[in-house]
């Protein structure tokens, strides 16, 4: 499937669940598409939540709500309130990344 970017036109390629499927193509402006679509207006603290899932994505590390709760990014209380409707899927399909294989 794929979808096409209002910003640059740029096609990207996304799963049937709308995750991109390559990573790379992501950008901020992108991020910001897909949070807008979500009903979530990006804040530094979404940013920042968003970095941290690539970095950990591109290191290879499984995500989970309770690393993410642990980072010292963000509490578990506050990703709650940062990406309501399932924190972990929301937002690493904002930010990018494939759904962690801990969410259903």
């Amino acid at each position: 499937m794929q979808i096409q970017s209002a910003i640059d036109l740029t096609t990207l390629d996304v799963d049937s669940e709308g995750y991109l499927t390559d990573a790379t193509q992501w950008t901020p402006e992108i991020a910001r598409e897909i949070a807008r679509d979500a009903g979530i207006e990006l804040t530094d603290k979404h940013v920042e939540v968003l970095q941290f899932l690539r970095e950990r994505h591109f290191e290879g590390t499984p995500l989970t709500i309770r690393r993410v709760g642990k980072s010292g990014v963000v509490t578990i209380k506050e990703f709650y309130g940062l990406f309501p409707g399932g924190p972990l899927k929301v937002s690493s399909r904002i930010a990018g990344i494939p759904k962690p294989a801990s969410c259903v």
